[in-house]
């Protein structure tokens, strides 16, 4: 009976934040709307045709997990050098990097000191140009993560700007006199940060604050001063011209805040977004990286944008006003979760459905979607959407969801083998910023840490998404021969690269199949989407139709066997099974019954 009291606090708890946090949604929303109407001029007709990115199939390297190959314990660029062939034979074409640039890692490289060079830890410039070269020569196209809402504080540009207000470099940041209330120094206004805190944060040296909407340690640039903006164009040129073809663009909405930087409305953990999220400028200033810059190269960019709609979507992704090829969106992530995934609730099929069909039909057409269903910010998604006990089914049931809708697939480092959440027990053991200083928010509604570890990190939390990627079955996964930076998943024995190549029927000889026929199906990788039985908890089904060709898309969420019947006008003896995920697939013409977690493609020419 006190373990059942227990667990019921800790769901009472969990509604309290839920609801205390809804309006943050709402603000983002309405915030969305901030950038409509501002004046910008259309953009040259392009002197290229990027539309080879809508064939890209993309891997996510977070290099520091990824392989080491000097027994230093962190993963580093000539890791990925060899590991080039095995990401081939997964068919893919373009890997993105997450930041590889020097860093004091305050944020694991979003928090850049060196926008020009390479992090010691991971290399030399010398070594990324030789991966890079060899990179093109197996067919495989590079983009890099573009962090440039903020930088670190170890940044020269940063400390130049602390040194006074005749520095040049003062302005590239926000500095603020703060404001005395009841005799006491307060910070210029009352937004929040999205890590720690405050936004704000007092150097009594200059006796001012400078805005740093992450970390204290990422202070946030100031767009509205063309030098920097002239600084991020040399930035992308440099590397474009280096090669890549391309960037991810993290936080990209921040980029502009309104003038004045007015106080916000008052909300747990987000006072202050309708002031900067898609600011008065965001529109105006990407147009003029798009005209100055990427116009000039052929190239692409995605950017990330958290709450979006497709209504915006389209509006930044085409027509005359492009300023970005595709974009991150996070609302299928919050499946079982709310605000993406900061509060874990029960996984909701249904949902995930609705944000899927939603993309996908009001999309199609008109603009490109960006597929994920995990990366560097989000807990392994077996563990969250799928089942650890059905791990084989459920993971490739997961992948055949997600990499049949039409778009680009974007597939992170590990998932590929099915890797899943680290079994976390302390507080002791966490290492990113993000989660440490969540547990402030839980905390002060009641949660031990025990509880938050236990509740909230051990399913939602990125940490999980960092631990190193398991090679083999050899002390530390092989990762690393030195002692690892992060802890190691302890079911690496049995979920490894090495063994999953060997065995026919493994997860990652699944995506190398599922890739290879997504790539020849048009119907698949282009067609317009149908979605049956949207209401079911048990069934994800649709049908892709492309120039005659009909894919007919069946998976199973269910931990136990199901009788599935197939839409009207669709025979399932007729059809030809491409994919599925048991030995076999009996089925007479208009049912068949499903086991647990299993998917099945048909195709009808």
């Amino acid at each position: 009976m006190r373990v059942k009291r227990k667990l019921k606090g800790v769901k009472s708890i969990m509604k309290r934040i839920g609801r205390r946090l809804l309006g943050i949604i709402m603000a983002l929303v309405m915030a969305g709307s901030c950038s409509v109407g501002i004046a910008v001029t259309a953009s040259a007709e392009p002197k290229y045709d990027n539309s080879w990115y809508k064939d890209l199939v993309v891997y996510q390297i977070w290099c520091r997990s990824f392989k080491d190959s000097n027994g230093d314990g962190i993963g580093d660029l000539n890791g990925v050098y060899q590991e080039l062939d095995y990401l081939k034979s997964l068919g893919v074409n373009c890997i993105w990097f997450s930041p590889i640039y020097p860093s004091p890692q305050a944020d694991y490289g979003y928090d850049v000191s060196d926008y020009y060079g390479i992090n010691p830890e991971y290399g030399t410039m010398k070594d990324f140009d030789r991966l890079l070269n060899a990179c093109h020569k197996k067919g495989i196209k590079v983009i890099m993560d573009l962090v440039i809402n903020h930088t670190s504080d170890e940044c020269r540009w940063f400390q130049e700007s602390k040194k006074g207000d005749n520095n040049p470099y003062h302005d590239w940041y926000f500095w603020r006199k703060g404001k005395v209330v009841n005799g006491k120094r307060q910070p210029p206004n009352n937004w929040d940060s999205m890590f720690e805190g405050k936004a704000w944060e007092y150097d009594p040296k200059q006796d001012e604050y400078y805005l740093h909407l992450f970390s204290k340690k990422q202070p946030d640039l100031n767009m509205d001063n063309p030098e920097v903006r002239n600084e991020v164009k040399k930035i992308m040129r440099f590397w474009l011209n280096k090669g890549v073809v391309g960037f991810r663009e993290d936080s990209i909405t921040m980029i502009s805040k309104d003038e004045g930087l007015p106080d916000g409305i008052p909300l747990p953990a987000a006072t202050g977004v309708e002031h900067y999220f898609q600011g008065p400028h965001f529109q105006e200033y990407m147009q003029e990286f798009q005209h100055d810059v990427l116009d000039n190269y052929n190239c692409f960019t995605v950017g990330e944008m958290g709450i979006s709609t497709p209504t915006s979507a389209i509006r930044y992704t085409t027509g005359d006003y492009k300023i970005l090829d595709m974009l991150i969106t996070f609302d299928h992530m919050g499946a079982d979760g709310l605000l993406t995934d900061k509060i874990p609730t029960v996984f909701n099929l249904p949902y995930l459905k609705t944000c899927y069909t939603v993309w996908q039909q009001r999309l199609y057409g008109k603009a490109w979607y960006c597929l994920y269903l995990e990366n560097h910010d989000h807990a392994r998604i077996i563990s969250r959407y799928g089942s650890e006990k059905y791990w084989k089914e459920s993971g490739k049931t997961l992948a055949t969801m997600y990499m049949c809708l039409t778009g680009t697939p974007f597939i992170y480092q590990g998932q590929e083998i099915g890797m899943l959440n680290y079994p976390y027990k302390h507080m002791s053991e966490l290492k990113d910023v993000s989660t440490i200083n969540d547990y402030n928010t839980y905390k002060s509604l009641g949660l031990s840490e025990d509880q938050y570890v236990e509740k909230v990190v051990d399913r939602v939390s990125r940490e999980n998404a960092r631990t190193p990627v398991q090679w083999d079955s050899t002390a530390n996964a092989g990762f690393t021969t030195g002692t690892p930076w992060n802890v190691v998943n302890p079911n690496y024995p049995t979920i490894n690269v090495e063994a999953e190549k060997k065995e026919p029927d493994s997860i990652l000889n699944y995506y190398r199949k599922l890739v290879a026929v997504r790539q020849k199906t048009p119907s698949l990788s282009k067609g317009k989407y149908q979605i049956f039985y949207p209401t079911s908890t048990k069934i994800y089904c649709y049908e892709k139709t492309y120039q005659g060709q009909k894919a007919l898309v069946i998976c199973s969420f269910s931990d136990k066997n199901y009788e599935f019947f197939a839409p009207d006008g669709y025979d399932l003896t007729k059809g030809e099974l491409v994919l599925h995920n048991y030995k076999d697939a009996p089925s007479s013409a208009k049912s068949c019954k499903l086991r647990p977690y299993e998917c099945r493609v048909y195709l009808y020419n």
